[in-house]
């Protein structure tokens, strides 16, 4: 062979290793199994993650969703199956939880996104320090390379993207100087989002991400995801968000996970082909059997004996198909109080917030049996509002007074629990110690919780099912009057309907706060714009 045709064939295997190096998965998942207690979650379970798939996970509260992308962190151990990442692939997961150092401020937790560009930032300034000092040329030569080194990841455009990112998620009304622990659990996930974005890893594993962002802020977050050049996996029940940024779906439902290739819509009709396809199978497979069955029943005893014991061993080796499952239902129902008062709630000139007023003086009024929807961008102070309504926080000024006869239901936003490691079952008979365990499960089954979750640690739960706990406790409360801030965060689209149905047929008084402007729909009597009450930082 000539020198030619060996750099031909050279050139050859170069092409081919690099063409199955862009084709290889970032994640191989095979045979996954996982269940808890009583509840098998899904059973050999198996797709990949390729570069550059933009793939949305899909299915109803406490399927398995949130454990899915624990297992494939690390944080979950599945009971059979592997989760093999690529080598060298960096990730970067979205932990609306993770614990943040007391007193640190927005500002420096962003900046710990670049810590070890920083770190090397401050080992080249000490070495150019001593070298003044001591005019040592190896040291100016190490601050070179370092120099190098920080020029080549755009260390000197950190703060320009630390800038963006603060902009494009509406973090410029926290204030860069705000302290996260005083932070809302919406304020406190936004900030964690823009973290993760910043640290710009190969593979993003985002659960929920628009829970507490705005319309102005998702649409960022669209176009943030569509030029992201890695793969990203992400859990979300808003499903117009899904539609633009995902480009293969994953679907968790009845214990299977099903991969489909295309946007959120086209996934779903392939869904719903599947399903039709599954239910003429599977009655045209109990039509087969109801007749053998009559077939057997009839010559079991006679001539045709052999035949009758022939169709006996068809049915004991035959894979039984099953019918497509429907979907759990939850249902909610908050006991009523009634009261006669004509002038539920009176605010009046209320001034919020914690050193300095975060809204105008605020005045109105929540006449009897009418519901009240708050509404404007995340941050503006709809929490702060209700806090101080409620005299959880203590107001700046200005009054607000319910009526005597007033018997509020509270539900707030944040999924804060006094003990992690207590089950929904123990939390609710802790604060209602006179209910039976029956009556407790009852409700939580009620919700659409499984017999699994309701004995499995709280802090173990998904998002979703811890919301399912919070509903629970308020339907043991007799009230006239609801509060309820950022109620659908973390719940599908059917719970949803189910809470918002609830709501509706509350006869008393509501004021609900929600970033999803449909879950006002038909529900409320009037929305307050706290947007338009806003205090900007230069008045």
């Amino acid at each position: 062979m000539n020198c030619k045709s060996c750099g031909d064939m050279l050139l050859y295997y170069l092409v081919i290793e690099r063409f199955k190096g862009e084709q290889m998965a970032l994640l191989e998942v095979s045979d996954l199994s996982m269940s808890f207690a009583d509840k098998k979650l899904y059973s050999d379970a198996s797709f990949q993650l390729n570069k550059g798939e933009h793939m949305g996970i899909v299915g109803q509260n406490g399927v398995g969703k949130s454990t899915l992308i624990n297992i494939l962190i690390g944080k979950e151990l599945p009971v059979t199956g592997s989760i093999n990442w690529q080598k060298g692939t960096t990730i970067g997961y979205l932990d609306q939880y993770v614990d943040i150092p007391s007193g640190m401020t927005l500002i420096d937790f962003l900046h710990t996104a670049f810590a070890e560009l920083y770190d090397l930032n401050e080992q080249m300034t000490n070495l150019y320090e001593e070298y003044a000092t001591t005019m040592d040329d190896t040291l100016l030569e190490r601050a070179g390379r370092i120099s190098a080194q920080l020029e080549a990841k755009n260390f000197y455009d950190v703060e320009t993207q630390i800038e963006q990112v603060i902009t494009g998620l509406g973090l410029d009304d926290i204030g860069r100087d705000h302290e996260i622990s005083q932070m809302s659990g919406g304020q406190r996930s936004k900030i964690i989002l823009a973290k993760l974005i910043l640290e710009n890893p190969d593979v993003l594993l985002l659960d929920e991400p628009t829970n507490y962002l705005d319309t102005t802020h998702i649409n960022w977050l669209e176009d943030y995801l569509n030029n992201f050049d890695g793969a990203f996996i992400v859990i979300s029940h808003d499903y117009d968000f899904l539609e633009p940024v995902t480009n293969c779906i994953i679907n968790v439902a009845f214990g299977k996970i099903t991969k489909y290739r295309g946007d959120f819509k086209s996934a779903m009709r392939q869904r719903a082909e599947k399903e039709m396809t599954q239910q003429r199978e599977f009655e045209k497979q109990q039509v087969a059997i109801e007749k053998a069955k009559k077939f057997i029943q009839k010559n079991k005893a006679g001539s045709h004996s052999n035949m009758a014991k022939s169709r006996e061993k068809m049915l004991d080796r035959m894979d039984v198909i099953e019918p497509p499952k429907s979907n759990v239902k939850a249902n909610f129902s908050f006991p009523y109080d009634e009261t006669g008062s004509q002038n539920a709630l009176v605010v009046k000139d209320l001034s919020v917030g914690y050193e300095k007023p975060l809204l105008s003086p605020v005045t109105f009024s929540v006449d009897t049996d009418q519901k009240v929807g708050l509404q404007g961008f995340n941050g503006v102070g709809k929490s702060t509002l209700i806090k101080s309504i409620l005299k959880i926080i203590p107001a700046l000024g200005g009054t607000a007074e319910f009526s005597p006869s007033a018997k509020i239901n509270y539900f707030s936003q944040d999924l804060v629990w006094e003990d992690k490691t207590e089950t929904p079952m123990q939390i609710i008979q802790d604060k209602y110690p006179k209910l039976t365990q029956k009556e407790i499960r009852t409700k939580l089954a009620r919700s659409g919780m499984n017999a699994s979750n309701a004995f499995k640690e709280i802090g173990k739960l998904s998002g979703g099912e811890q919301v399912k706990v919070k509903l629970t406790l308020m339907e043991f409360v007799p009230s006239n009057f609801l509060i309820l801030d950022e109620p659908s965060n973390h719940l599908d689209d059917e719970t949803k309907a189910s809470l918002k149905k609830a709501i509706n047929d509350f006869p008393g008084n509501a004021i609900v706060v929600s970033h999803e402007a449909s879950f006002y729909d038909g529900l409320v009597d009037k929305k307050i714009d706290v947007e338009k009450l806003s205090l900007k930082e230069d008045e």
